[in-house]
């Protein structure tokens, strides 16, 4: 009844140009009254600028402009009907679209606000109600709690965005240094390498392509991660700074989605270790270094672990380092006559696929490398050894019978690698290097049963290569610096 009171009072107070409230009424002679500007720009039309009477847009009853007074009385009027509009309105927002009746209950199980019959009715039946009031303020802290986390959440979906645009620059500054380079060192031989340097090139572009395209896969997924944590936030933000009605209206359900919001971190893009291209001389050379450039994408972080306790060797800190310190034999009155074990094992063991790491030997005069196995003869510490000191005669030790594949200095120039043999002493063959390598990489292929020494001092020519090899379940790294006081250590990856 209120609401067609107000409507026939509402459709009297209404502009008959504009069909609006009044504002600002003006009312004529003829008694229709229509908003200030309405008029305004009607006469405006109507006259086109000539100095004519007006004509009432209702009645067309002629006016004069300069007799127009505001009507406060009626403006005063308009106010009060649009208060009253208002409040009606409101009231409405709080009655229950199925019964009419006022808002006045929180079903805890739907999460719902209802009215007193709808407590009574067959979906609520059973189910746990409140006042409002009641139940308002501990929302209220729950909605609060959810907001802060998710703002937390939003923080650290910024700081991962941030992270991860800086990895895609890295990338960026990392394939345009290579490229450089690689453009540089082909300038040189340009003759020969043309081809070459065009492989070069293709591949370091679809590298830099497939890397660049799954960073910017990732990177949407964090926005669109953040855009939905930032739509919640203003879901939350929004009931919060509306009605109680507005606030806990479904209300569970928002809750449950920024409990359940768990922010995926990107997929991180493995980097693979790369060597730094260096350009070679030759079409062979190029070629060797290439292989080299192969084996070295299996370099693992190695360091030296096991060791046969002897006091003559040092062990750097980071592990990675070993010494000889002669240190003498203590009480032992023979030990001229007993030779002892200075090797060390390194570390991870290795029970299956590929691997490859570098050693420094520059300077040393003497030093043996390779690998051990675990199955074979147990870990030898002692060995007679002439007075000379001549390590020859610690030789039989090294051959793959006895779960050794290496090589060996000795005398400063003399390069040995230890074969198998029918008899009890090793096979030992003299190797020529052109080049003295100061590094050495080693390459070991687990399943292939191949162990390759490459002298990294002269772009990865090979040095010596042990086939058809029966590796133990465990194989160990095996460096040995011998009674050479210079240290042997473990290179960083692409040093």
């Amino acid at each position: 009844m209120a609401s067609e009171k107000l409507v026939n009072l509402q459709e009297e107070v209404t502009c008959p140009i504009c069909l609006e409230l009044l504002t600002e009424p003006l009312t004529l002679d003829c008694g229709h009254s229509f908003c200030q500007i309405c008029l305004t720009a009607n006469s405006k039309e109507s006259v086109a600028g000539q100095e004519e009477e007006r004509k009432c847009p209702v009645c067309r009853i002629s006016y004069e402009s300069g007799k127009l007074r505001p009507n406060w009385h009626l403006a005063n009027i308009v106010q009060r009907v649009r208060e009253v509009k208002l409040s009606l309105e409101d009231q409405e927002k709080h009655l229950c679209v199925h019964h009419g009746e006022k808002l006045l209950l929180f079903c805890e199980e739907d999460g719902k606000v209802i009215c007193w019959l709808c407590e009574r009715s067959q979906k609520h039946r059973g189910h746990s109600t409140f006042l409002i009031e009641e139940v308002a303020q501990d929302y209220q802290k729950k909605l609060q709690a959810a907001l802060e986390r998710l703002k937390q959440e939003q923080q650290e979906a910024e700081a991962l965005e941030s992270d991860f645009r800086e990895q895609i620059a890295a990338w960026k500054s990392q394939t345009q240094y290579e490229r450089q380079n690689v453009e540089a060192e082909f300038k040189k031989l340009r003759a020969i390498l043309d081809s070459e340097e065009r492989k070069e090139l293709q591949k370091l572009k679809a590298e830099q392509t497939a890397i660049l395209c799954t960073m910017a896969n990732s990177e949407n997924e964090l926005i669109q991660q953040s855009q939905f944590v930032r739509s919640l936030i203003s879901d939350i933000e929004h009931r919060l700074q509306g009605s109680t009605v507005q606030m806990l209206q479904d209300v569970n359900d928002i809750l449950k989605r920024s409990k359940t919001l768990t922010l995926e971190k990107p997929k991180s893009v493995p980097k693979e270790q790369r060597s730094v291209f260096r350009a070679p001389d030759l079409r062979d050379i190029l070629r060797v270094f290439n292989e080299l450039r192969h084996v070295q994408r299996y370099w693992v972080h190695m360091t030296l672990s096991h060791t046969t306790g002897n006091r003559n060797i040092a062990i750097s800190a980071d592990r990675r380092q070993v010494t000889y310190v002669f240190k003498g034999q203590g009480q032992n009155p023979c030990w001229k006559e007993v030779y002892e074990d200075y090797g060390v094992l390194g570390s991870p063991v290795i029970t299956s696929g590929r691997h490859y790491w570098e050693v420094d030997v520059s300077k040393k005069r003497a030093w043996i490398l390779g690998v051990y196995g675990e199955k074979h003869a147990q870990f030898n510490t002692k060995l007679p050894l002439k007075a000379d000191g001549n390590h020859q005669n610690v030789y039989p030790r090294y051959q793959p019978k006895n779960g050794y594949w290496v090589i060996g200095l000795n005398h400063d120039s003399v390069y040995n690698a230890f074969d198998e043999s029918s008899s009890s002493d090793p096979m030992i063959l003299t190797l020529s290097l052109s080049v003295p390598p100061r590094h050495i990489g080693i390459f070991l292929d687990y399943s292939a049963g191949t162990l390759l020494f490459l002298n990294v001092t002269n772009h990865g020519f090979l040095i010596y290569k042990f086939s058809s090899c029966s590796f133990s379940k465990k194989t160990f790294p095996y460096f040995n610096p011998l009674t050479c006081k210079v240290p042997m250590s473990l290179c960083p990856p692409s040093s």
